[in-house]
């Protein structure tokens, strides 16, 4: 096994990170946009959850600079930033699935 050496300030950031994505509805959230940009609107039909609680965890998942958002329009697009976010789904996908 290889030795992995992160400092303090990385183990903090992680962990800050790691409890943003450890709530069902955010995890999600990244998996479908994992798949293509969505606006707040699609994010909420397809969570079957309310707009506003939707917008509330994409500004948490943005603040964790997981996300970003793009107004077109009178729309919001948000997209993944973090390419690792992909690696990331896969790992859980293999573990639980």
């Amino acid at each position: 096994m290889r030795k992995i050496n992160l400092s303090s300030d990385a183990l903090k950031d992680a962990a800050s990170c790691l409890r943003v994505l450890s709530h069902p509805t955010r995890l999600l959230i990244v998996q479908l946009l994992c798949e293509k940009a969505r606006s707040v609107g699609e994010i909420a039909e397809e969570c079957e959850i309310p707009h506003n609680l939707a917008s509330t965890h994409l500004k948490t998942l943005e603040r964790c600079s997981l996300l970003k958002s793009q107004r077109r329009g009178r729309s919001v697009q948000y997209q993944v930033t973090e390419k690792h976010l992909f690696d990331l789904l896969r790992c859980i996908a293999k573990r639980f699935s």
